[in-house]
């Protein structure tokens, strides 16, 4: 498996510096958040390195950073939490369930979770008629493995040999459900029953998750069909903000924070020699830095009116 360049390695740390910082700054202004502590080294390792003309169907955990790594702008995109006129929607859905189609990213337009997988092997096949070497590149939880979706999807794709990477962002809880009270077996364990590769990767590894999902991604490009990725990690903080996860021990979350993927990362750059302390705290000051001020100036921009939602378009004049 091909290990990223130095140059990578550092873009990826700084991706999964912004999925913390993000958490921090919108978990504190909304309850209703949906945290990635613990999670960031797939986030990261899965959004880095796409090619414009990719497909992207983010998972919820993760889809501001997806649009992030394509180039999206943070201020708008915060705006976009809120509803401001600002955002790239004019503030008429959620930036974090439906990041900008421009960027190239298939949203939760339909409130579910499982039909993206759908979604995303549609894109592949528009890819492939289309013959420019485009990929689809879908992320989802262990949770949504579960639902019927997954199962057709993955059936299509391997059937048509599609050029699509499923990536399951496995944090072994299904809002309150642990996994194994959720699923008989290993996800990983089902491409065999689809005839494709499946690959189980340390998901608090970010480069081991990016040379998985970029090994997938290149076999796609070959013509040699779908891949599933099982990215083992760890959902650190509850299903969103506001919950306090009574339903875990204190002994896992404590077993899991020890191997938390921003201090691994952080110092296999300092054993490397790719990056000095002083250099580490540099760029996590500047990360928290841009998003404090991203985050003030969308709370501070305008809400939208009646021209600007479109409501003309909707409802008939009397």
């Amino acid at each position: 498996m091909n290990q990223p360049d130095a140059g990578t390695r550092i873009a990826l740390h700084r991706l999964m510096l912004l999925t913390r910082e993000l958490d921090r700054v919108i978990g504190a202004a909304d309850g209703h958040w949906h945290a990635a502590l613990g999670e960031e080294a797939v986030i990261a390792g899965c959004y880095h390195g796409l090619r414009e003309g990719d497909a992207l169907a983010p998972h919820y955990r993760g889809m501001l950073q997806a649009a992030c790594a394509r180039g999206g702008d943070l201020a708008r995109l915060l705006a976009g939490l809120d509803g401001r006129v600002t955002s790239y929607s004019r503030g008429r859905y959620r930036s974090d369930v439906c990041s900008p189609i421009e960027l190239g990213i298939i949203g939760l337009y339909s409130g579910a979770l499982g039909p993206t997988l759908e979604y995303a092997a549609g894109a592949a096949l528009a890819a492939r008629l289309d013959g420019k070497g485009a990929v689809a590149v879908a992320v989802f939880g262990d949770g949504t493995a579960s639902r019927g979706n997954f199962h057709e999807a993955l059936n299509l794709a391997a059937v048509l040999k599609l050029p699509v990477v499923y990536v399951c962002q496995n944090n072994q809880f299904a809002i309150s459900t642990p996994s194994q009270r959720e699923h008989g077996g290993r996800i990983v364990d089902r491409a065999a029953g689809f005839g494709m590769p499946g690959v189980e990767v340390d998901g608090n590894d970010v480069v081991a998750v990016h040379a998985a999902v970029q090994e997938a991604i290149a076999r796609a490009r070959r013509g040699e069909g779908p891949t599933l990725i099982d990215a083992l990690t760890y959902r650190v903080g509850g299903h969103m903000a506001s919950d306090p996860a009574a339903y875990r021990t204190d002994a896992d979350v404590q077993a899991w924070k020890a191997r938390d993927p921003i201090a691994l990362h952080e110092a296999r750059l300092l054993a490397e020699g790719l990056l000095d302390a002083a250099q580490l705290a540099v760029m996590s000051a500047e990360v928290a830095a841009e998003v404090d001020a991203a985050m003030r100036k969308a709370q501070s921009d305008p809400m939208p009116g009646p021209e600007d939602l479109g409501l003309d378009e909707v409802f008939a004049k009397a």
